[in-house]
């Protein structure tokens, strides 16, 4: 059976090639100065469409908890979906290729300056600027926490809790994860069973 989801999905705008993939990560990387966050968000789910504001979440969740930078195992996940390993190998060199060389030629420039009061204040600066962007899209997919199988209340307490540990008691990141993580996983687990079972009672 077809569902109205599986037809959304298919009917959605997709990178046209190999190319389009690659260019487009290029576009994105090239961006993201510190909030890549923001840049990741407008880019996949506002410009291109390619993910709604709900499978961005469930995404970033997982390329988050997977080791390497978060924007990398993204793009990974997103070229692999479409094109498999040749999509995941474009998008990789999409997110990797041109920055490397910017970074490089950076790193070179910035050597000769790192020390004057001008250069260390437009760093702080910048950092302020990301945690703002990073702080605005994260308010901007709370929304999309509607529709999560582990309702908004248990989101926002496990946000809490992670916020206290990691903060605030300053708990390790690996055992925060291990526990909290843990948690959200089994308690997801039983909701997405209530809901295959009201599903089964729905179509007796």
């Amino acid at each position: 059976m077809i569902l109205d989801t599986d037809i959304a999905t298919a009917n959605r705008p997709r990178p046209n090639s190999l190319s389009d993939l690659f260019w487009s990560m290029t576009k994105l990387a090239l961006q993201g100065f510190g909030g890549v966050l923001a840049v990741v968000q407008r880019v996949l789910v506002e410009e291109k469409r390619w993910l709604t504001n709900e499978e961005f979440v469930e995404d970033w969740a997982v390329a988050q908890i997977l080791p390497g930078p978060n924007v990398v195992n993204l793009a990974l996940m997103i070229g692999d979906r479409y094109f498999g390993v040749r999509g995941a190998l474009a998008a990789l060199a999409g997110m990797l290729v041109f920055p490397l060389l910017i970074v490089l030629a950076v790193a070179a420039l910035f050597a000769t300056v790192a020390d004057l009061p001008v250069a260390k204040g437009a760093l702080k600066g910048m950092g302020a600027v990301s945690a703002g962007l990073i702080a605005a899209v994260g308010l901007k997919l709370v929304g999309a926490l509607k529709t999560n199988v582990m309702t908004v209340g248990v989101c926002v307490a496990l946000a809490a809790m992670t916020f206290v540990a990691i903060a605030i008691l300053r708990i390790p990141l690996a055992w925060v994860l291990l526990v909290l993580g843990s948690a959200a996983m089994a308690w997801a687990y039983r909701q997405l069973g209530v809901l295959a079972d009201q599903a089964d009672r729905g179509a007796q």
